[in-house]
C-alpha cells in the first residue's frame, strides 16, 4: 500500500486501487489528488502483475465533488505560460492507457469528478449516488469534462446537464451510458470485484492491444478503421497469448496467459 495525505494506492490481487482520500472535503480535486492518480496509473502500467485499475473515493459521501472550491483562487489559477494543465494531462494519460480502469462510485459525483468517471472504461455506482455538472452555478463551465463526456452520453442530455447545472440520479446516469451497473450500496464492492474478476482471467495482451486499437480508431472513418483493424488482428494472432488461447480452446482447458 502507498499512502499519502490525498491519494491511497493499494494492490488488491491483480487490481490496483486508487482511492481519493479527502473524505472531509468530499474527495475534491487539488494538485495532490491529480498527482496521486497520475502516479497510480503509471504504477499500474509499470507493474506487469496489475491487470486492472479501480478508481474510487474514500468514505460513502462522495466519489469526487469536483475542484476544491474552498480555495477558489487556487482551483482556477492558471499559469498561462503553460499550454497544458495538470487535470487535462491526467485525462490525456487515462485515454492513452492500455490497462482497463473501473470507477467505483459510492457517493456524489460532480463537476471534475464527472471527468474522472468518464476517463475510466467501466463504472459501477451505488443507487443513491447523485451526479451533476454544476459549474455554471459558480460562473464556469465543464470544459475539460466535455472532451470525454460528449462521446459517452447523448448530446441533448449533455447540453441539459451543462447548461442547467442541475443534478441527476444514478439510474438516469446509467440510462445515459455513464454507468455499467447500479447496485445497492451494500453490494457495491461485490459488484466491482465481480467485474474485476471478469477481466483478470482474460488475455492481458488482447486487452492491452485492444484498448490501444479502440483509442486509435475513435476518430477514424469506417474505411480507415477497417483497414487499421484488419492489420491489427493479423498482428494479434501472432502473439503468445493468441497461440495459448487457441491451444487451450482445442484442449478444453483454461488458458495460462504468458502476457506476450
Amino acid at each position: 500500500m502507498t499512502d499519502s495525505s490525498s491519494v491511497i494506492r493499494e494492490k488488491r490481487g491483480q487490481a490496483l486501487w486508487i482511492t481519493i482520500n479527502r473524505p472531509d472535503k468530499r474527495n475534491a480535486i487539488n494538485a495532490d489528488v491529480v498527482a496521486g492518480i497520475v502516479r497510480g496509473y503509471r504504477e499500474a502500467h509499470d507493474d506487469k502483475d496489475v491487470r486492472v485499475i479501480v478508481l474510487t473515493g474514500a468514505g460513502d459521501k462522495a466519489f469526487c465533488a469536483g475542484a476544491d472550491l474552498q480555495n477558489s483562487g487556487a482551483a482556477f489559477a492558471m499559469d498561462f505560460s503553460r499550454p497544458n494543465v495538470d487535470y487535462a494531462d491526467l485525462l490525456r494519460l487515462s485515454q492513452n492507457a492500455t490497462k482497463p480502469a473501473i470507477a467505483r462510485v459510492g457517493g456524489v459525483c460532480m463537476a471534475g469528478g464527472m471527468g474522472l468517471l468518464c476517463m475510466t472504461d467501466m463504472a459501477v455506482a451505488a443507487d443513491h449516488v447523485i451526479f451533476g455538472l454544476p459549474e455554471v452555478k459558480v460562473g464556469v463551465f465543464p470544459m475539460q469534462v466535455l472532451s470525454l463526456l460528449q462521446s459517452i452520453a447523448p448530446k441533448r442530455l449533455v447540453s441539459e446537464w451543462s447548461l442547467t447545472g442541475e443534478p441527476f440520479d444514478a439510474h438516469a446516469a446509467q440510462a445515459a451510458g455513464l454507468l455499467n451497473y447500479v447496485v445497492p450500496a451494500a453490494e457495491l464492492d461485490a459488484k466491482v470485484e465481480w467485474l474485476v474478476s471478469r477481466i483478470v482471467d482474460k488475455s492481458p495482451t488482447a486487452i492491452r492491444r485492444g484498448k490501444y486499437a479502440m483509442r486509435a480508431i475513435a476518430s477514424m472513418s469506417f474505411d480507415e478503421s477497417i483497414a487499421y483493424t484488419e492489420s491489427q488482428i493479423a498482428l494479434l494472432a501472432m502473439t503468445e497469448d493468441a497461440k495459448e488461447g487457441l491451444k487451450a480452446f482445442g484442449e478444453k482447458r483454461k488458458p495460462s496467459w504468458p502476457g506476450r
